[in-house]
């Protein structure tokens, strides 16, 4: 277990390192199938959503914003979606991150997988956790809070609908706006997913994709 935990600590400063400062002429954008943009070739319209991420909170355009730079529109009305439910929701951040990697785990999102796991673990989620979703385990030893959120957004994914006994238990645990916020946080990330796998978007060098196909990615 400490082996495998320096080796994570290892590849997460890694990852951290990579991190270049983003401006208009070296925006960082990657692609696959969706070859990535300059900031001399937008439109207005893309320019426009380039320069309010920029001034955003998110510090970089890594992940699905090359992709959704196609419809700019959208792309920055969600955009500006994602911010709030990253980071201005009431979810507790070791519930959110573990909501976004429900999420990744569902679309088998390897990027967005990688990047929110090294969060997850810096907001206090335990590696015995992220590895029991990652191999579609229910994790054990959850507290309150983390039980009623794995259940209510795995049950939300494999069903397409809660049962009262487990809307109650996420309604006692963060009230009606926290289900919304839930809601609205696996919401965006299925987006960011989707956009991910349909660019197959890749993986820094060197990083090894952690997920592996799985018939039922929640038991």
């Amino acid at each position: 277990m400490r082996v495998k935990i320096l080796c994570a600590s290892i590849l997460l400063a890694a990852l951290a390192g990579s991190q270049t400062k983003v401006t208009t002429n070296n925006l960082g954008l990657v692609g696959d199938r969706f070859q990535p943009l300059t900031y001399a070739a937008m439109t207005p319209e893309q320019k426009a959503m380039v320069d309010h991420m920029l001034a955003g909170e998110r510090g970089n355009l890594a992940g699905p914003f090359n992709v959704l730079l196609r419809s700019p529109e959208m792309g920055d009305l969600g955009q500006q979606l994602g911010a709030r439910m990253r980071f201005h929701n009431s979810l507790p951040p070791n519930v959110r991150e573990t909501v976004v990697l429900l999420a990744g785990r569902w679309w088998m999102a390897q990027y967005e997988w990688t990047a929110h796991k090294r969060l997850a673990l810096q907001e206090g989620v335990s590696p015995a956790v992220i590895d029991a979703i990652a191999t579609g385990k229910r994790p054990t030893g959850l507290d309150p809070k983390l039980e009623a959120a794995y259940t209510f957004i795995t049950e939300l994914y494999k069903t397409r609908r809660v049962s009262d006994a487990t809307f109650q238990a996420a309604k006692a645990q963060f009230g009606e706006r926290g289900i919304v916020d839930m809601i609205g946080l696996s919401g965006w990330y299925d987006l960011v997913c989707k956009a991910l796998d349909v660019d197959r978007y890749p993986l820094a060098n060197g990083v090894p994709p952690e997920l592996k196909p799985l018939a039922n990615p929640f038991p």
